[in-house]
């Protein structure tokens, strides 16, 4: 299984594309398993989004619906899980690695005494098993995590570390309704009023199509302003490496790499960033990856598609001049 998040930004309503990226990953476990794909969702006025997450190849939708499911609610998303994995036995559910995943799943694995593997950024299949492998350490090993006794076993997957794929265009699923009403105890968190924020120049890293990080090498605050004078050009995100974060010149939740958001935008630019490994494994799945490093030598250049040896600060202000007058 593979639960869909349905998210909000203030104007409509949407399928979060991580939960695609779950399906997608999930077509190619259940096929080695020889199981059935399905994708769970709850939320209110939900069967526009059936036709798109059939297209990425689930085979059945448990749909919970209803207008009290119109908000997150944890006790009332919680209960409707529960009472459907009891109720149906599937052998995997995966859960996007957000907000509302990581508030989520573990409610549903300490209820059903099942553990829970978070934050994952592989899925494979061995002999019969998933295994689940999660960065650990802080960063600096991969492992390997298996749960061979208790079921479901469960996993929150990173977004953007696998490929949204549409392995069935036109089908559709077999739907299937389930009418669950929401606790009493959910009654005990109440949303008074919203407020969203203006998405500007700053949008969110792991949902970027165009992400521009910078590293040691911008060496302070304002070879960051550079970044940001282009990214609100370019409509992008400015991100940072782990050297970057260390210094101050960026907060931790703009960290790019194994122990912060992976990213996997259209264009990635890499400014003064060296290229460790732990950087590597978050922004290698970006479509097309320009680098500019003053080292010719750099890791970065063998990832990139297009490599400029340089520096970034001296570089930036002529590329920055070159897209404001592009768009003249």
């Amino acid at each position: 299984w593979a639960f869909i998040e349905i998210a909000d930004n203030g104007q409509k309503q949407f399928v979060r594309p991580v939960g695609l990226e779950l399906l997608s990953k999930g077509r190619e476990l259940a096929d080695q398993l020889g199981e059935e794909l399905c994708a769970v969702v709850i939320g209110d006025n939900i069967q526009p989004y059936f036709a798109e997450l059939s297209s990425y190849g689930a085979d059945k939708i448990y749909a919970v619906e209803g207008q009290g499911y119109h908000d997150y609610n944890t006790a009332a998303y919680a209960n409707a899980m529960v009472t459907l994995i009891k109720k149906y036995n599937p052998s995997v559910v995966l859960y996007p690695s957000t907000y509302i995943g990581r508030d989520l799943s573990p409610r549903i694995s300490s209820e059903l005494f099942v553990g829970l593997t978070a934050d994952c950024t592989g899925l494979s299949i061995q002999d019969g098993l998933l295994i689940q492998t999660r960065p650990a350490f802080g960063g600096n090993i991969m492992a390997d995590i298996k749960c061979p006794d208790y079921r479901p076993q469960m996993s929150t997957v990173r977004p953007n570390v696998f490929k949204k794929v549409v392995s069935r265009p036109g089908a559709m699923a077999q739907v299937v309704n389930e009418p669950i009403a929401i606790p009493a105890q959910a009654g005990k968190v109440r949303i008074i009023s919203k407020q969203m924020d203006p998405i500007t120049c700053g949008e969110k890293l792991d949902e970027a199509e165009v992400v521009l990080a910078g590293g040691r090498g911008m060496k302070d605050k304002a070879g960051f302003e550079m970044l940001e004078t282009l990214a609100c050009e370019l409509g992008g995100a400015v991100g940072a490496s782990r050297a970057a974060i260390d210094l101050g010149l960026k907060p931790k939740e703009k960290q790019i790499g194994q122990s912060g958001v992976t990213v996997a935008p259209k264009l990635y630019v890499a400014c003064g960033i060296s290229g460790a490994v732990q950087h590597i494994v978050g922004m290698e799945h970006s479509d097309t990856i320009i680098a500019v490093n003053k080292d010719a030598n750099a890791p970065i250049f063998n990832v990139c598609k297009y490599g400029f040896v340089g520096d970034a600060r001296q570089i930036l202000p002529k590329v920055i001049d070159g897209v404001k007058k592009a768009k003249n």
